[in-house]
This record gives structure tokens, sequence and C-alpha cells, in this order.
């Protein structure tokens, strides 16, 4: 059986997981597969992530998806990055942007000499050397102009929000033009071959069977293939990451349509807004040791921007990862292979990277265990290296007005995410490892935006004269404001470019 190749590929659950895989699996597998999802009408999704991080362009590149359509299909509108409240101390506000911090100059990266001019009560503050920072503080958006050499409009980064039903559809279209087959229905059980424990059909309430070779488990926090067949386990990260619950609700988009996500840290979780073409999108991250639920909810609603579109949706989560996210011939995808709270916007992202991975990993009939191993190996330091840099939003912070934020910055964190800290506090410096999710200067945002104390900088910084680092700072600083003036607004270019037809 090795080396044969498998046939029939069945996904169970629809919403963005379900949707995303099926549509890039149609597409990357050229129509070679038979490719069947199933999902119920009557099963509602959590379909709250809404908002994204850059290689989510990738995955439309790959699908052939022309940007304006997708937009005006999904109520898009752009993300520069994300701007952190209160993360720090009460009334501290910085922003996480996309893209690189100023330009190269000689051995080191730039933010080393900002560091030693910053010892010296010389240079500006981080966020006026990022054209994204600088362009998103003025709701200001383009993308990237590959045809203006040297210049930092060639350096725009930049991700979508968007409504996350809309987008399902959008991608159910897709997939079904390319060939998979929607199968209604619930499902009542799965059935396994006895000689390995194989999943062989699942069974629908409707008494119909559907059997597969590979089955892909895109059933949310149920996990009905991965966790309620298999029993393949879940690793709990709530004592790193409390919360444990979050309130979603719309409301009417009353201010300007800022091209960032907003994370407002509150006194036991934290508020997310999103804005769309037709609403924005909120939420309330949450611990509910520290909160009831009608309290949550009141802080929720006390902080929309317009009037509220539907009541508050409570969702209830446990932070972690599935122990193997490929268990015998069942691979999951989205939710049911684990969950990260959505503060900077990963979610979608980790859909994206294990569909890649199972790409990158498929299976013959003879499912290699090698095979299997290393794609749950590369999971694993996914999902853990994603989690530091999350836990590095609450260790940072110096709040001392609740007991929540207090237990956050004095827990005890992952050995990796300490060795992250110390690197940093001698010397400024981040070592990104294997190419993990997070680049450098996402970690330098983090680190300089909640007040890391550093004890230097690295000494080849001093290889150049002060004057000359002056100049270079200033002249990075004078050209992205010139760049950032001549953009036109997020608004503007929505409206010229991508704007939904009036539902």
């Amino acid at each position: 059986m090795h080396n044969e190749p498998i046939k029939d590929i069945v996904i169970v659950g629809g919403g963005t997981a379900g949707w995303m895989t099926a549509a890039a699996l149609s597409t990357m597998l050229n129509g070679r597969y038979n490719i069947r999802l199933v999902e119920s009408d009557d099963i509602g999704i959590v379909g709250v992530g809404e908002a994204t991080i850059p290689m989510i362009q990738r995955f439309n590149r790959v699908l052939g998806i022309d940007e304006n359509e997708f937009m005006r299909e999904t109520q898009g509108s752009f993300k520069l990055g994300v701007e952190f409240v209160n993360w720090g101390k009460l009334g501290d506000r910085y922003m996480h942007g996309f893209g690189r911090l100023g330009q190269d100059l000689a051995t080191l990266p730039f933010d080393q000499y900002w560091q030693r001019m910053r010892r010296a009560g010389k240079a500006a503050p981080l966020e006026e050397y990022s054209i994204t920072r600088m362009a998103a503080k003025a709701d200001k958006f383009m993308p990237p102009r590959m045809d203006v050499p040297n210049s930092p409009l060639r350096d725009i980064a930049y991700a979508y929000h968007f409504d996350a039903s809309l987008y399902a559809k959008y991608l159910r279209k897709l997939a079904e033009s390319r060939g998979v087959v929607r199968i209604e229905g619930k499902i009542t059980r799965a059935t396994q071959r006895e000689s390995d424990g194989f999943i062989d059909a699942i069974e629908l309430e409707s008494g119909a069977r559907v059997e597969g070779e590979l089955f892909i488990d895109c059933s949310g926090f149920r996990g009905l293939l991965i966790e309620q067949t298999l029993q393949t386990g879940y690793e709990d990260w709530t004592h790193w990451l409390p919360a444990d619950r979050a309130l979603a609700v719309p409301c009417e988009s009353v201010a300007a349509m800022t091209p960032y996500t907003r994370a407002t840290a509150h006194q036991s979780g934290w508020q997310w807004r999103i804005p769309l073409q037709h609403r924005t999108g909120n939420g309330h991250v949450y611990c509910s040791r520290f909160i009831s639920d009608d309290e949550a909810a009141s802080t929720l609603l006390a902080n929309l921007d317009g009037r509220a579109l539907a009541e508050p949706r409570l969702i209830k989560f446990q932070t972690g990862m599935r122990k193997q996210s490929w268990n015998r011939n069942v691979v999951a995808i989205g939710l049911a292979s684990g969950f990260l709270e959505p503060i900077e916007s990963t979610s979608i992202h980790l859909i994206q990277s294990t569909i890649q991975r199972l790409v990158d990993f498929f299976p013959d009939r003879g499912f290699s265990t090698i095979v299997r191993d290393e794609f749950n190996r590369q999971s694993r330091f996914e999902y853990e290296r994603i989690r530091d840099f999350i836990i590095l939003h609450y260790k940072l912070n110096q709040r001392s007005d609740s007991a929540y934020w207090t237990a956050c910055a004095n827990m005890a964190i992952p050995e990796t995410l300490q060795h992250k800290m110390d690197l940093y506090r001698t010397h400024g410096r981040v070592v990104r490892v294997d190419n993990e999710l997070f680049s450098e200067v996402a970690w330098i945002q983090v680190f300089e935006g909640q007040n890391m104390p550093i004890e230097g900088y690295h000494p080849l910084a001093d290889t150049q004269s002060e004057s000359d680092i002056a100049d270079y700072l200033g002249g990075v600083r004078d050209v992205i404001a010139k760049c950032v003036n001549v953009m036109p607004s997020h608004r503007d270019y929505i409206a010229k470019t991508c704007a939904a037809k009036k539902m």
C-alpha cells in the first residue's frame, strides 16, 4: 500500500477552517482527489475571527483570488497592525505594526542604532521610523509601491479585516466551483477499522455513510474525530493564559474606519475592535475567575463605538493545543487542533499554515509514522512559539489596579520565553528560531511598547559616529513622514477600489 495515492478526502465541518481547507486543497491538488465536506446548517460556527496577519495574502494568491473582489464580498477593510491600549500601564498606547523598522545601516539592524541614540536622548519614538505605524496613526492606507526604488512605500505590509461568515461563503463558492462536494447533515458517529483504529467512515443522522481515507477535522472546539473518537488528548495552557471566555458583539460604525485592530486592556481581560465596511466587530476576552459574565458584558457594551446590533454571544474556551494535530488518518485544523486567544490575530493564520503543512507532508495509503511525527513536531513548535509571544503581552504588564494583571505579571513563564526576554534585556537582541512566526521586529515592538528595561545595546553600534547615526535616523524619519503625507485615507482607498455594495 505504500506509495499508492489516496483518493477520498472528507472534511468534517464548514466555517472558516472547513472552507479554507476545501478551497485550498481543491486548488493545490489539481482536482485529482475526491473532496467532500460535511456540515450541518443547524450547527453554528464560532465565526468571530475577523482580523488576519499579512501571510493571508499568500493564501489568496495561491487560490487566485482577486483582492478587490474579495474585499467587496467580505465587507473587508485593510489592517496595518494592532494598537494596544493600557497593556503596559494604564494610559499607555502603542502599535505593533507590520513590516520593517527603519532602513539598514552598515552591519547591524536599525533598532540597535536607535537604542544607542535613545540612551543619548536623541531618538524619536520608535513608531516614527515605521511607515505602517505612522500610516495607521494617520488613518492612511495604500498597497506597496514596487515601482519606487529605495522608498518606504515599498515596505508597506498589510493584512485584512473581514466578516468571517461572508469569507466562509465566498470560499465555499470557490471550492464548489473547483469540484468540492458539500454534504448536508449532522454526524452521529465515526466508525473505525478494527486492524489499526483508522477512521473509515462517518455516519449521518439521515442514515447516510460517508467513507474516506483521509479525514480532516474542522469541527471546532468539539473535535468530533480528533478527540471524541480518537481521544487524542489536550494540553492545557491556562496556567499561562488564564482567559477562558469571550463575549462577541457587532455594533454600528460611527468612527473612522481605522486601518488597524485595537486591543484595549480592561480590569480582567481585554477588548478587541475590528472595523469593517458595514459594522464594527467587538469582543471582550476575559477570565471568569476574576469577573462574572454579566460584568464582562457590561464592560463590553459600555465601550462600543455605536449601537450594538445584537446581544453579546458567549464563547467558552480553553487555551492550549491537541497533543497531536495528526492522529492516525485524521488531521485537525482550526479550533479542533487548539486555541490561542486572538490578541495577535493568529487563528486564521494557523488554519492556513496547517493546510500548507498537510500539503507538504501529504500522505499516501501507507500513512507513514515518520511523516506524521514530523508534521506534529512542526505543529507543536508553531503553537508553542506563538503561545510565548502572546504570554509576553501579559507578563510585561506593570498594572497594579487589579488582581488579574498582578497575577499575570508574577506568573512563571516557559523557559523559551524567559530566554527571549533575557537576551533582549542584556543588549536588545532578538533571536528568531527556525523561522518562527513572529519576526524580530514584532518582538521589539512589544518589548518597547510595554516598557521592557534593557541594560545596553550591541557594542558594534559604537563603530558609527553619533552625528552620522543622528543624520541617518533623522533622514529615515523625514522620508517616512513625507510618504505618509501623500498616501490616501483608508476610507478613500476602499471607496475607490473595493467598496461593497450597500446591503
